[in-house]
């Protein structure tokens, strides 16, 4: 079940509203509803999944309860950490890592074993990592040890951040599971920030996708134009950007409904004006993460040794790559972004903040060839579109697929352009903020009127059955 569907939007979303509402006389009441109710939300998709995710929570219930009663004990608590972080850890490699690992292992010893043929559970990524997060916050002493399992499974697989994120931390959550605070304001902020959320993901993200999808397609069968080429890999920056984004809007429009605050998760990141900059602005809360629990604990930045940075880093971009997916072309967009952010830490300086056009042209162009690693299936697919890209290898300058792309979706490419920028923000507040009088009121009608726009287009493209994957739910 995803959030963009009409089962989801008429069915699952109002009656699990309704019931949450109704047991307004009981935050307990309604913390089991809101985890019985994601457990199915989760199920519907595969129920042999749930399985996994129901362990999760109680291996981890199990872990957090051990390591507060060994905060003491230094080597046991070590121990400890080091069992909870290689069980975690052994599932989430299981699941979506064993397959490459022996194929690649047949591949270079002319081997035949057996190919793991095991589904991936949707979102394993990003309830692992929260899960781990919460033994260690325990460990830490940053967070109280949750003795309710099911209070601790509401964290873990509260359904607006279950499947894509984004990664929140126990900590920044643990008091609103029994003291957060409903409010008409929450919810109304909350419907508008999702219904936002779901027309950047509907009307611009999956019509980009259509672009991006058939060009890649193109591409391992023709020789194609250089025009075509570039036009695929901006579509595709443009598709990643709002289907993740949207996703994080809608997730935290939702959580807000029912009374929880999530982290922003992205900030315009292609407003930035240097890549360093970009993974501030990116999938904050995974950066975050792996700042918080990877790559300070090594030492970060702030070692003697230059080369014990140097090194930080790079197992920071190899996890961050692989942690993406299991392909090869992960690992080497994570150890691309790795010498990026070297080059820059090397060659920039620190103290000058230039946000010149040169600057952001540089930033667009590294990312957007980034995510040409990041979008082909294989390293060879990804080289034969930087030639084409870089003239190397191409059809011409010009195609009639190109013409043919910019006549059908050349407006929603506009728009996406536009609204990747602070704009919408901007007119945002131009419209909620300008409360009093006769404008304010034209204001707040306005807006509304703006929203409901936004869900009954979104509706139409879905009874129409539109092209609607999600990039996400891969990880």
């Amino acid at each position: 079940m995803i959030f963009s569907s009409i089962l989801f939007l008429f069915y699952f979303l109002p009656l699990v509203i309704s019931g949450y509402y109704l047991l307004c006389f009981s935050r307990k009441l309604q913390n089991y509803f809101l985890f019985f109710a994601s457990i199915f939300f989760y199920a519907w998709g595969n129920i042999k999944s749930t399985f996994i995710l129901l362990f999760s929570i109680l291996i981890n219930y199990i872990f957090g309860l051990m390591v507060t009663y060994c905060k003491s004990k230094k080597h046991l608590l070590r121990y400890l950490l080091t069992l909870m972080c290689a069980t975690n850890l052994g599932i989430l490699f299981i699941y979506k890592y064993s397959g490459f690992v022996v194929r690649n292992i047949n591949d270079f010893t002319q081997k035949n074993y057996i190919v793991p043929q095991l589904a991936l559970p949707l979102g394993i990524s990003f309830f692992t990592f929260q899960a781990i997060s919460y033994v260690i916050d325990v460990s830490r002493g940053t967070a109280r040890v949750q003795k309710n399992p099911f209070y601790l499974g509401l964290y873990i697989a509260l359904f607006p951040q279950l499947i894509a994120g984004p990664i929140v931390k126990y900590a920044a959550i643990e008091k609103q599971i029994l003291f957060r605070k409903n409010t008409l304001r929450k919810f109304s902020v909350g419907c508008c920030r999702f219904l936002t959320g779901l027309g950047k993901k509907i009307i611009i993200a999956n019509t980009m996708a259509i672009v991006a999808d058939k060009i890649y397609q193109l591409i391992p069968l023709y020789t194609i134009s250089v025009s075509l080429a570039w036009l695929g890999s901006i579509a595709y920056s443009l598709q990643i950007f709002f289907d993740f984004s949207a996703y994080s809007d809608m997730a935290i429009g939702l959580g807000l409904i029912f009374g929880f605050e999530f982290d922003e998760n992205f900030n315009y990141p292609y407003m930035s004006a240097s890549v360093t900059e970009f993974w501030r602005r990116w999938h904050i809360s995974l950066t975050t993460w792996f700042k918080d629990y990877v790559y300070f604990p090594l030492g970060g930045s702030r070692v003697k040794n230059n080369d014990i940075m140097v090194r930080n880093m790079l197992i920071v971009w190899l996890l961050t790559g692989i942690w993406h997916g299991a392909e090869w072309t992960f690992l080497f967009w994570g150890l691309y972004h790795f010498f990026i952010i070297l080059l820059e830490k090397v060659f920039r300086n620190p103290h000058k903040k230039n946000h010149s056009i040169v600057n952001h042209i540089y930033t667009l162009l590294m990312i957007n060839w980034g995510w040409v690693l990041f979008r082909s299936s294989n390293l060879s697919i990804a080289l034969s579109l930087f030639q084409t890209m870089f003239g190397i290898k191409y059809k011409g300058i010009f195609c009639d697929y190109t013409i043919l792309f910019l006549k059908e979706y050349g407006i929603f490419l506009i728009f996406g352009i536009i609204f990747s920028t602070p704009v919408a923000k901007r007119c945002n507040r131009l419209l909620v903020e300008n409360r009093f009088g006769i404008a304010g009121f034209f204001m707040n009608v306005s807006y509304l009127f703006c929203i409901i726009c936004i869900f009954f287009v979104c509706v139409t493209y879905l009874v129409k059955g539109s092209y609607n994957p999600f990039i996400y739910f891969n990880f």
